[in-house]
């Protein structure tokens, strides 16, 4: 008998768009005739979602929906800077095995219910939207070694729809936020497909643990890389509730602690005879989210980073790349998959943060290295 494991990172696959148009004016619905479309993801034991309190109503103005309408999905977005959103990497990448989206089609639209204040992805124009993009991974495993802790995302958006106000995050020992859970102090504001149509919902408290009802810590920090920055937590979610902020109330403000990302399943494979097993049907233990932690030295290199803007200037980026070993692609001024990689290995050979991000600042420190070879003879 065994415990198979596996991370349901797609509470996003649940939302549903319910127009073809991707303009300011289109709406997500859903039927307020049919229950079928309308089912949590994981709530455990009452339902305890509720709308926004009047103190915490002022939110809403910092948080958003990140949708994609040829793909049919929705997630959750919160606003960290005038033109930067967070939220889960599985909402633009989905997960290993899958084809990716193309980040030209996502729309990030603030306040959903009361404003829609949209905009797109930054580079949707010219084809450079992989640069907008900062994330723990585009390849996400969701079976064991489960990677929800690289399960977040960073988008630099076309336009400063977040001008109304932004989160705060903070790198909060996972230890600290379960007391401070404990305490009734952490919650979660989210958007969910099933309820009360886009309204974004109020979950607190949420209870943060480490082991559950017969699943030790040993054995859940053995079906996740990187369990040392995994939040393990009893919120409420429904479909779309990935990538809504994990919020901590402190003397300072509230800040985000992490954000939320899937829900642990674990199910059980039982021999029946010797050639048959069967498998029954899946436990959901906790949602997921990955702590702060993780990203926010990420997000504070992304947000001051000066990106490359054009053409030439990431040909250059290529050339000299390629010049020290680290670029083996096309010199053809994208930047892509294989001149990110070439630049976190090139950052690594340099004991920094592997960012991957086309900056200018990395530029300047290829120039350093000395003048590129022409290939011309005197």
């Amino acid at each position: 008998m065994g415990w198979p494991s596996a991370l349901i990172a797609g509470a996003m696959l649940a939302g549903q768009l319910g127009s073809a148009n991707a303009h300011p004016g289109f709406s997500i619905e859903a039927s307020r005739h049919s229950t079928r479309l309308a089912r949590p993801i994981a709530v455990f034991g009452p339902d305890q979602r509720a709308p926004l309190p009047a103190n915490l109503l002022p939110m809403r103005e910092k948080l958003g929906v990140l949708f994609n309408v040829m793909q049919r999905t929705v997630c959750t977005a919160f606003c960290v800077a005038p033109s930067i959103i967070g939220t889960a990497a599985h909402c633009l990448y989905k997960t290993n095995g899958e084809k990716a989206p193309r980040l030209t089609e996502f729309w990030f639209a603030r306040n959903y219910d009361a404003v829609r204040d949209y905009a797109r992805v930054a580079g949707y124009r010219t084809g450079a939207s992989a640069q907008s993009v900062i994330a723990g991974s585009s390849s996400l495993s969701t079976t064991p070694p489960i990677a929800a802790t690289k399960d977040w995302a960073f988008v630099r958006l076309s336009s400063p729809v977040c001008s109304k106000g932004v989160f705060d995050m903070e790198a909060i020992p996972v230890e600290q936020i379960i007391e401070a859970s404990k305490a009734g102090r952490v919650f979660q504001i989210s958007y969910h497909k099933d309820y009360k149509q886009w309204q974004p919902a109020f979950s607190r408290p949420c209870a943060f643990g480490r082991s559950f009802e017969n699943a030790p810590w040993s054995t859940i920090a053995a079906d996740f890389s990187g369990s040392e920055d995994l939040l393990l937590h009893r919120c409420g979610t429904g479909g779309a509730s990935s990538g809504s902020p994990l919020l901590l109330d402190t003397p300072q403000g509230i800040k985000v602690i992490g954000i939320n990302v899937g829900t642990y399943v674990q199910s059980r494979t039982v021999l029946r005879d010797e050639r048959t097993t069967e498998r029954t049907a899946g436990i959901a233990l906790a949602n997921t989210g990955v702590a702060s932690a993780a990203f926010v030295g990420q997000f504070s290199t992304f947000r001051d980073a000066h990106m490359l803007g054009s053409v030439s200037a990431i040909r250059e980026l290529q050339e000299r790349l390629q010049k020290i070993g680290h670029y083996k692609g096309a010199i053809d001024g994208t930047y892509g998959p294989t001149v990110k990689l070439a630049i976190e290995a090139y950052e690594a050979s340099l004991s920094l943060p592997a960012t991957g991000l086309a900056s200018d600042n990395i530029l300047q420190k290829l120039r350093s290295t000395g003048p590129i070879a022409t290939g011309k003879t005197r």
